[in-house]
């Protein structure tokens, strides 16, 4: 019995249905596109079902802008190899594109290999990601939802903006920026906070760290919540939420048992999204004022009793 309760916990049968279709939106530019399907190891994880896909002009832009910048990006890196395939494979994760040297400043076309082409890459990667918030936005409101999901991605675009435009701009260097590439960012990263007097000391970088922290403990805690309750219909949320059940009554006692207070079926999707918005929020006004405000963090934290004095300093030699 016990070996069958555990195996009714987590397999589960996925209920077949015919493919859903979706609302209509009142306009469109362009038709839906592909035959919807049914992939079964994704059933695993929920619905199963991929396509139909709506792009519209803005989508299809988006994509174009995105692939253009992603194609300069990976023949540089490609090029920095001689255009030998196997060293660009071996090598990929250590490749980049970089901005222009600080000689340049904030020259708007520098010469092509020494920073232009990060320029150009830049240009036509954020043009991508504009052009996809807009449309979020705009298909939002053609399927009459929330705006929610389009504000939390544009602090992300905060973020991206931030460490690509902004700060460059204020600081009058596209050197600033951070390079194309999977560990030369994460060297710049290290690089940034060894220069700037460590980046732990930065409290806005405190606050990013909390938020993130907190965003993935709040989304584990609710998923495991409903998980637990599905059996009582606690995945039909927002019949939960319109009309409290049993499993939503089941769901706020045992956080009312273990934790002292529970969120509704509601406001834990609050909670969830601020502190998920908040993480790149904060974050981008830390590296903002960074090098612009505070040169020194550690000095700073100092200063403001934040941080102890260092008490390993060498003593100074007698007269």
């Amino acid at each position: 019995m016990l070996q069958l309760r555990y195996q009714n916990i987590f397999t589960q049968v996925q209920v077949r249905a015919a493919p859903d279709m979706g609302v209509e939106p009142e306009s469109t530019n362009f038709p839906r596109t592909g035959e919807p399907f049914f992939f079964y190891l994704l059933g695993k994880l929920g619905n199963a079902q991929i396509g139909p896909i709506y792009l519209g002009g803005l989508g299809i832009a988006s994509l174009l802008c995105g692939f253009i910048a992603f194609e300069i990006i990976g023949l540089n890196m490609w090029a920095s190899v001689g255009w030998d395939p196997v060293k660009f494979i071996c090598h990929l994760p250590w490749l980049s594109l970089n901005p222009p040297p600080p000689k340049y400043g904030l020259m708007i076309l520098p010469p092509l290999q020494e920073g232009g082409w990060w320029l150009i890459a830049g240009f036509f990667l954020t043009t991508s990601i504009l052009l996809w918030w807009v449309r979020t936005y705009r298909r939002a409101i053609e399927l009459g939802m929330g705006t929610h999901i389009c504000w939390a991605f544009a602090s992300a675009i905060w973020l991206f903006l931030v460490l690509g435009f902004i700060r460059p701009i204020l600081v009058g260097s596209w050197s600033e920026a951070v390079p194309f590439g999977i560990f030369p960012h994460l060297d710049w990263t290290n690089n940034f906070s060894l220069l700037h007097g460590n980046l732990f000391y930065n409290p806005f970088h405190c606050f990013s760290i909390a938020f993130l922290y907190g965003s993935a403990l709040l989304f584990a805690m609710h998923g495991a919540t409903i998980l637990s309750v599905t059996r009582y219909g606690g995945d039909r949320e927002l019949d939960q939420i319109s009309d409290r059940g049993t499993a939503s009554e089941r769901a706020a006692l045992f956080w009312r048992w273990t934790m002292g207070f529970n969120a509704t079926m509601e406001s834990i999707h609050r909670w969830a999204w601020w502190f998920a918005i908040l993480t790149p929020l904060t974050g981008g006004i830390g590296i903002l004022i960074t090098g612009t405000v505070v040169d020194q963090w550690r000095d700073w934290a100092v200063m403001h009793h934040y941080a102890v004095p260092d008490q390993y300093a060498a003593p100074s030699l007698p007269d």
